[in-house]
C-alpha cells in the first residue's frame, strides 16, 4: 500500500483557490460566489496550469455545492468532471474542500435547517463515489467556527442566528454534519481516505485577566477548538465548555452521540493570518468581535505561527498543517511572510514538531467578504493576496505573474535555490 503523502516525511507545498460561496440574497446583500467574481468558472483550465507552474504539490480546492446541486435531488457534474481530470492531467492532489461557508438556495435555514447534515452528507458522499479512481483527500468543513460565529452568533451570514444561543445551534449542526460527511466518505474509500480537517488560528492577548474581561476571554480560548473537539469525541463532563453548551441549547443525548462517534482528522490544519488572527482586549474597552464591533488586531508574525501549530499539535496528537496564510500588501511584503512562514516550519520541523504541509492562499487575487453588504464594483474589494495579481482588462479579468510565483516555487521545488534578497519591485 502507498505511503499517505503526509506520512513520508516531507514537506509538502500547496496553494488554495478562494471558494468562499454565500449565494443567498436579500435586500442590501449581493451573493458571495469567489469563484465567479474571480471569473475562475471561465478560467479553471488555465487557473489550474497556474498551480502547476508555481509548484505546487497539493491544491486546496472548493466545489461550489450551490451549483453542482442546483435543486433537491438534482446534480449537474459536468464542470467539475473536467476540473477533476484536469487536475489529473497536471499530477496535482487536490484536497477537497466540501463547505466553504454556504449551502445551495433551495435549503431553507441553510443550517439550522433540521436536516442539513444529512443533505450535507449525501452530497459529499457523492461527491465520493463520484471521484473515488482519482480523489482521497477531503476537508469536510473549513473553519468550522468562523461558520459558527457569522451564522450562530454575529447574524452576519444566513440564517442570520445571534447571540450564544445561535452560537451553539450553529456548532451543534456543523458539527453532525461534519462526523455524517467523514464517516460517509470513509464508507466509499475506506483507508484511501485522508481527512485534513482546517479551522482558524484564533489567539486572543492583552489585558485578559482583568474582571472585565476574565471570563469572556477564557470562552473564546476555551471555543478555538469548540467544532473539531466535538467532532473528534472531546467533549465530555470535564470538557471546559460543556456547561456552556447545555446552558445554550444543546443536550446531553446531542453529546452522547458525538462522544459514541469520535471521528479524527489524519492531518489537523490551521489557518493563520498574521495580521488578523491575533485579536487583542483592552482595558475599559469592549468589543463584540465580529463585522459589527470588531476587536483590534496585533501582528504577532512568526510567533503567532508557532504557538496555533504547536497547540493543534500538542491537542490532537496528529500531523499539522499550514493550511492557509498570507499578508495583504505589496509584494515584497508578501514575500516577506513567505520566506519567515516557511522558514518558521522548517525550524518547526527541526526541533521534531510533525508538520507537514504549507499553504499560500490564494493563488491569485480574492474579493473581500466586504463585498456583499457593498454597493462598490468588484475591485473595490480586491485583496493584493496572491501568487497572481487579478487585473481588470475589457471586461476580463487577467491573471499576471508576480515576483511570488517563482520565489514560491523555489521554496516548493528547491529550497537551497531560496535568494538571500528580495527582488525591488512592488506591486503599488
Amino acid at each position: 500500500m502507498t505511503t499517505p503523502w503526509f506520512r513520508d516525511g516531507g514537506l509538502h507545498f500547496a496553494l488554495g483557490i478562494e471558494n468562499t460561496f454565500v449565494p443567498q440574497e436579500r435586500p442590501g446583500e449581493r451573493a458571495i460566489d469567489e469563484y465567479e467574481l474571480t471569473r475562475h468558472y471561465e478560467h479553471w483550465h488555465t487557473d489550474l496550469g497556474l498551480v502547476a507552474e508555481a509548484g505546487a504539490e497539493l491544491l486546496r480546492y472548493g466545489i461550489p455545492w450551490h451549483r453542482i446541486a442546483p435543486e433537491p435531488g438534482v446534480w449537474q457534474w459536468s464542470w467539475l468532471d473536467d476540473v477533476m481530470d484536469r487536475l489529473a492531467e497536471l499530477g496535482i492532489s487536490p484536497i477537497v474542500d466540501l463547505l466553504h461557508y454556504g449551502t445551495p438556495i433551495w435549503l431553507e435555514r441553510e443550517f439550522a435547517n433540521p436536516d442539513y447534515p444529512q443533505h450535507v452528507a449525501e452530497y459529499a458522499t457523492r461527491v465520493a463515489e463520484r471521484y473515488a479512481a482519482h480523489v482521497t483527500d477531503y476537508t469536510p468543513v473549513n473553519e468550522p467556527m468562523i461558520h459558527a460565529l457569522f451564522s450562530g452568533e454575529y447574524a452576519y451570514w444566513p440564517p442570520y442566528l445571534s447571540g450564544t444561543t445561535g452560537l451553539v445551534r450553529m456548532v451543534e449542526r456543523l458539527a453532525r454534519g461534519f462526523v455524517l460527511t467523514q464517516n460517509g466518505i470513509r464508507d466509499v474509500l475506506g483507508d484511501r481516505a485522508v481527512f485534513v480537517h482546517v479551522d482558524a488560528g484564533f489567539r486572543y492577548v492583552g489585558d485578559i485577566e482583568p474582571d472585565e474581561h476574565r471570563d469572556h476571554a477564557r470562552r473564546l480560548h476555551a471555543q478555538t477548538h469548540l467544532v473539531e473537539d466535538l467532532v473528534t469525541g472531546r467533549v465530555d463532563a470535564a470538557h471546559e465548555l460543556t456547561a456552556f453548551l447545555l446552558e445554550n441549547g444543546m443536550t446531553d443525548d446531542d453529546l452522547t452521540w458525538f462522544a459514541e462517534r469520535p471521528t479524527p482528522p489524519d492531518v489537523m490544519g490551521v489557518n493563520y493570518y498574521p495580521r488578523h488572527s491575533t485579536e487583542v482586549f483592552e482595558a475599559g474597552v469592549h468589543h463584540g468581535g465580529g463585522f459589527g464591533d470588531p476587536r483590534p488586531t496585533r501582528d504577532d508574525g512568526v510567533a503567532g505561527l508557532e504557538e496555533v501549530l504547536r497547540r493543534a499539535a500538542e491537542r490532537y496528537q496528529v500531523p499539522v498543517m499550514l493550511t492557509e496564510t498570507c499578508v495583504t500588501g505589496t509584494v515584497t511584503e508578501r514575500l516577506e511572510w513567505l520566506d519567515a512562514s516557511v522558514a518558521t516550519l522548517h525550524r518547526m520541523r527541526a526541533a521534531s514538531v510533525d508538520v507537514v504541509g504549507y499553504t499560500w492562499w490564494p493563488v491569485f487575487d480574492m474579493y473581500e467578504w466586504t463585498y456583499r453588504h457593498s454597493t462598490a464594483p468588484r475591485e473595490a474589494h480586491r485583496l493584493s493576496m496572491g501568487l497572481w495579481r487579478l487585473v481588470e482588462r475589457d471586461g476580463d479579468l487577467d491573471r499576471v505573474p508576480t515576483p511570488l510565483v517563482a520565489w514560491f516555487r523555489d521554496h516548493a521545488t528547491d529550497p537551497a535555490a531560496r535568494a538571500a534578497t528580495h527582488p525591488g519591485n512592488e506591486e503599488k
